[in-house]
């Protein structure tokens, strides 16, 4: 596994509604062979049942690939796979913090879309290398040099540099491994600066508590340190650190330009803040990682339970889930006719539907949902 920053490689894969992202995060995953093809499964990025009865991806998930490339190096590719609804975008802003390139995917018979726009205004805010790939060249439809001279003109590059691939008949995926090898950069830092790690995931394990997946930017990170958070004053000692690949992979230490994940048995699910920074208790950085702009919800609405005795199991599960999701907000409320509960904020209704279903699903919980609705303050 190279340990050199040199050799890693940082991606986000971009892309609107039904372009294949999905489908081609599963080839560039199986062209590494870190999965036999009786265990593989379509969608494998996908790990909830949610994602895969409606064909979207809703949260983050990130996989580490070992490559081989045309030069003879081993190469660390960590691909973040990222959701396409415009209601999950604060998913793909929070990912790109930890990239230094992406790949934007665009359908060769729709061609460019508003959100295929809006996801590249995010990945160029973020200072990252764009690789353009037109997916989907295989469809009767298709019109991939009309395509290909849209996107290049977007882009302002020469139009050979657009990656022409079919996702679904494993076309043209090689290039694309190739492309992020030769044109992204690698990661910056120092081993020998104070330990600074981003944490731009987090979900709740029950056995191990809160586990944050991080991107380490200097310093080194090992099991038996005693580390401490920005914004939060607790300290705690780490238990394992690792890769994500198809699950977590245990390694002796991580070092800058890094992404993994690291468990302390937090069961504080609030000390994992997601754009907080992971410090060395023994050597605090004097300067905190930028961290992420707060989001401003969209849609809001009261949830309660249908059983009153349920909130305090319903409050439990709402700082949970937004541990996952941090552009999910809440807030206790009491309603005259339906008692106490929580008035939630959304970036959207198809967001809304989600949370609410995931967690009934998830918590087994069963929920009274209002209207969305405006409170108002006057002051």
């Amino acid at each position: 596994m190279p340990m050199d920053m040199k050799s890693i490689r940082n991606f986000s894969i971009n892309a609107h509604l039904d372009p294949g992202k999905s489908t081609l995060s599963d080839r560039l995953i199986q062209s590494t062979d870190i999965i036999s093809d009786r265990d593989f499964k379509d969608q494998i990025l996908d790990s909830m049942d949610i994602e895969r009865e409606r064909g979207i991806t809703i949260t983050s998930q990130t996989v580490c690939l070992p490559y081989l490339a045309n030069d003879g190096n081993a190469y660390l590719l960590n691909l973040i796979d990222t959701p396409g609804h415009v209601d999950f975008s604060y998913e793909v802003s929070r990912s790109l913090a930890a990239c230094e390139g992406a790949i934007l995917v665009v359908d060769a018979s729709q061609g460019i879309q508003a959100q295929t726009v809006s996801n590249l205004f995010l990945a160029l805010d973020a200072d990252l290398e764009i690789i353009p790939v037109l997916n989907k060249i295989d469809l009767p439809g298709a019109e991939p040099e009309k395509r290909r001279d849209e996107l290049a003109d977007l882009l302002g590059v020469d139009p050979d540099t657009v990656l022409l691939a079919s996702a679904k008949e494993g076309r043209g995926i090689s290039p694309i491994l190739d492309a992020v090898v030769d044109r992204i950069p690698p990661p910056k830092g120092s081993r020998d600066a104070p330990l600074r790690a981003l944490i731009f995931d987090s979900l709740y394990d029950p056995s191990l508590g809160a586990v944050p997946s991080i991107r380490v930017v200097d310093g080194v990170l090992r099991a038996g340190m005693e580390v401490t958070f920005g914004n939060v004053d607790a300290a705690y000692e780490v238990d394992e650190v690792g890769f994500l690949r198809l699950g977590r992979l245990a390694q002796p230490e991580m070092g800058p330009g890094q992404v993994g994940y690291l468990v302390a048995g937090i069961k504080e699910v609030s000390h994992t803040r997601v754009g907080d920074t992971i410090l060395d208790t023994k050597n605090i950085a004097e300067e905190l990682l930028p961290g992420y702009q707060d989001v401003h919800s969209m849609v809001f609405a009261g949830l309660y339970p249908t059983d009153a005795d349920d909130y305090e199991d319903l409050r439990a599960a709402l700082a949970r889930l937004s541990l996952n999701d941090a552009s999910f907000t809440f807030e206790p409320e009491n309603s005259v006719a339906l008692g106490f509960g929580f008035r939630c904020g959304y970036l959207g209704l198809l967001h809304m539907e989600i949370i609410q279903e995931r967690l009934e699903r998830e918590f087994e919980l069963d929920l009274i949902t209002t209207a969305p609705s405006v409170v108002y303050r006057a002051v």
